[in-house]
């Protein structure tokens, strides 16, 4: 860490995972500046960050763009406003108080417009921290007469930094905003799509590879031999009866050709449903389900969960699973195959196995689920015409042999009936030769086909789910607004039921942290956002710390009932101590002097979740900004040290004066 904390190194770690249910990252350019970008593309990405909740990022890119000379009244607003977001001016180191002392005085050099109007009301706001005078009334109208979305940035980012009488003033204002947008934009509708992961693309099971070409070598030789055995049996059948021979000969000839065209399907067909009743006649057992790595369980679990809840009209749950069960089996085993070197979540998979399970349903509605057990199932006219060509070969080859005899002698009927069996035997292999070949090249287009319709139809899924994703999920935007709203309606109610206003506060700080069992997500370069998140605001004022913690749940912003609520003097507050376990993550130790330690987890490790350009260091820091932890470590740091004397040594009076020149 950069920030002058002193962190504490452990070997050791302890499992950080109970209790997440799920994380992802997603892909995104949102925070992307080229190394070459200009200092203006570094300017807006500094902006994003800032209203993004990532001030720690919008100083520096914002400071960069400044000192490659992009600087107006614009530029120099943001950067006020980066400069003391989440942050107090205990948080402030003494160049950094200079160099906004020096900024107030570069205002009356900007051209006039509304960012100079905006500048100058931020730098008078700040002002007010000096002892009182009789401008308060008049910078509030200014800030009033400000565009809504400059006034509301100067509320939120100065929240630390505003006096309690200013703050009294605006604090009703800034509840009812946040009252106005917590649940704009279809909050409740939307926050679960920033937590689903991106879908992995479409795959299907491509062709088996054709086995066509052994076949194929060995039939020439085999149809060579056919030919040469039934050219001598006709030549003998010839000398002996030329008429005959010729009639008996072409009858043969059409015979063949018509067993060939109706065989061939048939036997392709055959053949087929032998396959497939092998493969359906596997004996399936519960163990079998329980059988496989961590991956395909995980593929038989979503399998299990979508088809019990995608189920046909009339049937129940357990039936439709009970019908299914070879159908799941095979297609666990062809999820399993297509991506499991890919090393990626179930949860990502989701996408395919709910449109797997739907495609089901609908076949069965349609009555076309178990359709493959009639697909190669040949025409009975078919089948009939074979048997028939077939025979009538049969006897127009005993026909041949017959006028061989009737016109030679024993020795011819001899070389005959020898001719008989090699024509026999040779085409015999011949035909199966030719029908493995033309078999195979017939399953093959037939699986090419089928293979483009799955990955067309998976494709489609993919695309309507990935649109349906992008046009639902929250921008950063969108949840660092909700987050805020949260954080002030929170803080309003703690001020109420204390009886407080901002003009009894020295000081607060809110530490937002995850909440067990939760879910996490965030774009490349950005923080960690959570379903579930733990509130514990400190409020300071002359009495003490009263320190109040609540849990959320982020999606409906509905808070848990296990509030707590503990009151301490200054000099209760023993020691703060912050600790990085690189494995597990960041731990914040409060010890009271009258009370056990309390380890607050500030931030889980981010373990495999980075990408291979990422920083950790900088995306962890990142992090700690988000929740708050940065204030709120130097504050309870600085009163552990000083005690109430913490109070004098932070008094604001003593700051150098921010009053913009004319």
């Amino acid at each position: 860490m950069n920030d002058g904390t002193t962190v504490t190194h452990h070997s050791a770690a302890y499992d950080s995972t109970v209790g997440i249910q799920a994380e992802t990252v997603h892909n995104s350019n949102v925070y992307f500046v080229h190394p070459d970008a200009s200092p203006q593309e570094k300017y807006k990405v500094g902006v994003r960050y800032l209203e993004d909740g990532i001030p720690s990022r919008a100083r520096d890119m914002i400071s960069d763009a400044i000192a490659h000379g992009h600087d107006n009244a614009e530029v120099r607003f943001h950067w006020v406003l980066a400069m003391l977001s989440a942050r107090a001016y205990h948080d402030l180191g003494t160049e950094e108080l200079q160099r906004l002392h020096k900024a107030s005085g570069l205002v009356g050099h900007y051209a006039d417009g509304e960012w100079k109007d905006a500048l100058r009301v931020a730098f008078e706001l700040l002002a007010m921290l000096s002892p009182a005078d009789g401008g308060t009334g008049r910078v509030l109208e200014r800030l009033q007469a400000l565009s809504p979305h400059q006034r509301d940035a100067i509320l939120h980012h100065l929240d630390l930094v505003l006096t309690g009488g200013l703050k009294d003033s605006l604090w009703a204002e800034n509840r009812r905003r946040a009252e106005a947008a917590r649940f704009a934009n279809d909050r409740v509708q939307r926050v679960w799509a920033y937590f689903e992961p991106d879908p992995i693309g479409p795959r299907a099971l491509p062709p088996r590879p054709s086995t066509a070409a052994a076949a194929q070598a060995a039939l020439p030789v085999r149809v060579g031999l056919f030919v040469l055995a039934t050219a001598f049996l006709w030549i003998l059948a010839l000398f002996a009866d030329p008429a005959a021979a010729i009639i008996e000969s072409l009858l043969a000839l059409g015979a063949g050709l018509t067993a060939a065209r109706f065989g061939r399907q048939w036997w392709y067909d055959e053949h087929q449903l032998k396959a497939r009743n092998r493969e359906s006649h596997l004996p399936y057992t519960g163990a079998q389900a329980s059988a496989g790595d961590g991956f395909t369980n995980r593929v038989r679990q979503a399998f299990d969960h979508y088809f019990s809840v995608r189920v046909p009209h009339g049937l129940t749950p357990h039936a439709w699973l009970r019908l299914t069960a070879h159908l799941r089996h095979n297609l666990v085993a062809e999820i399993a195959t297509l991506y499991r070197e890919s090393r990626v979540g179930v949860d990502r998979l989701n996408w395919l196995i709910r449109h797997l399970a739907e495609d089901a349903r609908d076949r069965h509605h349609k009555g076309t689920l178990f359709d493959e057990g009639h697909r190669n199932q040949t025409p009975a006219v078919a089948k009939a015409l074979c048997v028939v060509a077939l025979i009538a070969l049969g006897m127009m080859t005993m026909a041949l042999i017959g006028t061989v005899a009737s016109g030679s002698g024993a020795s011819q009927m001899l070389l005959a009936v020898l001719a008989l069996a090699g024509a026999v035997w040779s085409g015999r292999e011949a035909a199966y030769a030719w029908l493995a070949a033309r078999g195979e090249e017939q399953r093959l287009a037939e699986e090419e086909r089928a293979y483009q319709e799955q990955l067309t139809a998976r494709q489609a899924a993919y695309e309507k789910w990935k649109s349906f994703l992008d046009t639902t999920r929250p921008s950063e935007l969108d949840m660092e607004k909700w987050l805020t709203c949260d954080k002030t309606l929170f803080v309003d109610e703690a001020l109420r039921h204390y009886q407080l206003t901002w003009r009894d506060l020295i000081t607060h700080t809110i530490l937002v942290t995850p909440a067990r069992p939760y879910k996490r997500g965030r774009v490349k370069g950005g923080p960690w956002r959570y379903s579930r998140y733990s509130f514990r605001l400190f409020l300071v004022t002359q009495d003490g710390v009263r320190e109040v913690s609540t849990e959320l749940d982020f999606t409906d912003a509905q808070r848990g009932g296990n509030e707590q609520r503990s009151n301490y003097r200054f000099d209760a507050l023993s020691s703060v101590q912050v600790t990085e376990r690189t494995h597990v993550g960041y731990d914040l130790e409060l010890v009271l002097t009258n009370g056990p330690a309390r380890t607050i987890r500030v931030k889980d490790a981010d373990t495999h979740q980075l990408a291979p350009d990422e920083n950790a260091r900088e995306i962890a820091e990142i992090n700690l900004n988000a929740a708050g932890f940065t204030h709120t470590f130097r504050l309870l740091e600085g009163i552990a040290a000083d005690g109430k004397g913490w109070i004098e040594r932070n008094n604001p009076n003593k700051l150098p004066s921010f009053r913009p020149a004319d």
